[in-house]
């Protein structure tokens, strides 16, 4: 009797599983008639996952006829009412990645779609990554236009274009590129409850991989999604509507990655501050105000007040100051454009240098010694001055080397011994055109798999030579340290 009763409920098991396997089998095998019907040169998956009625963003579906986005699948909803008005049939989850067949409600699971999952969400493997700085491939596009990943253009939406420089670039500094692109390596940091800044990362990571996608339907990417954290986190300081200045949405940016990835004050809490963080230190001496004699500024000289006081300061950017400009006009009554060298700009940090900065109040001078040189090294031209009316722009050309800059003749004898490499190359240089309010930005990037030379603007790429580049205005500049020797 019990031998029946335990044959019995094994019959009923193999059944119910015979039953499943059934089940999953013909989901996975039904064949879906619409196929044809997709039309992937409308699919653009880089704007805002919301549904394009209701502009909810909870369970939003993407039509792969018409690229539109629309909420929920049941009955009733707004991606079921679209395929029954439009006979639109083939949609894909934007959350779970899956695709189904509307209105008949059934998912579909074909290989042929593999190529769509991939564009909404690149993912790049550790052998992938490590190939990026020595390959040169070119990929192409759905519509047969070649691009190289990494090389992309970035849509303007309206003045964005401050913004687009700086992404373009920091997307070209590998270790920073090489994180972002890997999503297990920020998957599990914790932010506080009600704390939603860990979305810039996401954005940032997102964006990272699309530019790098190279099996991208487009030879282009809009940033609109991480525009929109940007604004979002940054109180509307940033706006994709009105021209900024690429210097300050750089410093907040890298900040804000920083503490989004729970770094502290450590240069290894963060793939930001092991890339770009440097060290410096700062001497500052109070200076006496002119209208007292010799004997009284001596006497306040002598007080602990007016003495040179040191303090240890991290920095993520170094700050250039470009000497004024000429005021008068040469024989051919035309402005002097007057040329620099970036090694006598660099001399304010060799600890002999001293520059006054003025207070309200009180005057200082101040010297600069570096004391720990960053693996990408940040130089930051100042071209513009604000005074109480206008803001002006200096148009004096930096003349830089585009390889092989030694930063090691700035530094001290003791700090320079510390350090086993100080010679740097260029690997991208932000320009800015035209007046200080109306101008534009572009961006040179050295693609180091083929060690060309690109220039973008925007949704414009195009080759350029490295003598070009010295030419032209250079406002923020990125170095990488050699390693070679």
């Amino acid at each position: 009797m019990y031998f029946m009763i335990r044959l019995a409920k094994t019959r009923t098991q193999y059944n119910c599983v015979v039953s499943v396997v059934d089940k999953w089998t013909k989901k996975v095998h039904r064949l879906c008639p619409y196929l044809d019907t997709i039309n992937r040169q409308v699919l653009d998956f880089d704007f805002e996952k919301l549904c394009s009625v209701s502009l909810s963003r909870i369970n939003v579906y993407a039509c792969l006829v018409c690229g539109k986005y629309f909420q929920g699948r049941g009955t009733n909803t707004h991606a079921y009412t679209h395929s029954v008005a439009e006979s639109h049939h083939v949609f894909l989850n934007l959350q779970t990645l899956k695709f189904y067949c509307l209105p008949d409600n059934y998912e579909i699971v074909d290989s042929s779609l593999d190529d769509i999952k991939y564009v909404l969400n690149p993912t790049f493997a550790p052998k992938h990554v490590g190939q990026l700085d020595t390959c040169d491939k070119r990929s192409r596009a759905i519509d047969g236009t070649l691009y190289l990943p990494g090389i992309v253009g970035l849509n303007n939406i309206k003045a964005n274009d401050y913004c687009n420089v700086i992404l373009q670039a920091l997307s070209n500094v590998t270790p920073l590129r090489d994180y972002f692109l890997d999503e297990r390596n920020y998957a599990k940091v914790k932010r506080p409850p009600g704390d939603s800044v860990f979305l810039l990362v996401q954005r940032f990571g997102e964006l990272m991989r699309k530019l790098w996608n190279p099996r991208n339907f487009k030879a282009h990417v809009s940033p609109h999604e991480m525009l929109q954290a940007v604004v979002l986190w940054s109180g509307k300081k940033f706006q994709f509507t009105e021209q900024g200045d690429p210097i300050d949405f750089l410093s907040w940016f890298l900040n804000s990655l920083h503490r989004a990835l729970n770094g502290k004050k450590s240069r290894h809490s963060s793939i930001v501050y092991k890339t770009f963080m440097g060290s410096m230190r700062v001497k500052t001496r109070k200076i006496p105000p002119v209208e007292l004699d010799e004997k009284q500024r001596y006497s306040l000289l002598c007080t602990d007040e007016y003495a040179e006081h040191v303090s240890e300061s991290p920095f993520l950017y170094l700050t250039c100051d470009l000497p004024p400009p000429p005021l008068f006009k040469d024989e051919v009554m035309e402005n002097i454009i007057p040329q620099v060298s970036l090694y006598s700009l660099l001399t304010k940090f060799n600890n002999e240098s001293e520059k006054e900065y003025k207070t309200y109040k009180e005057n200082f001078m101040k010297r600069f010694e570096i004391t720990q040189l960053p693996p990408y090294l940040i130089l930051y031209i100042k071209r513009f001055t604000k005074n109480t009316f206008f803001v002006e722009k200096n148009p004096t050309i930096v003349n830089f080397p585009v390889k092989n800059v030694d930063f090691g003749d700035i530094l001290t004898p003791e700090v320079k011994a510390a350090h086993k490499n100080t010679s740097y190359d260029l690997i991208a240089n932000i320009v800015h055109d035209g007046e200080p309010n109306k101008g534009t930005y572009r961006v040179h990037v050295l693609k180091q798999g083929n060690s060309k030379w690109y220039e973008m603007q925007d949704l414009h790429v195009s080759d350029i030579l490295p003598q070009m580049i010295t030419l032209t205005e250079a406002y923020i500049q990125i170095y990488k340290l050699r390693t070679d020797r």
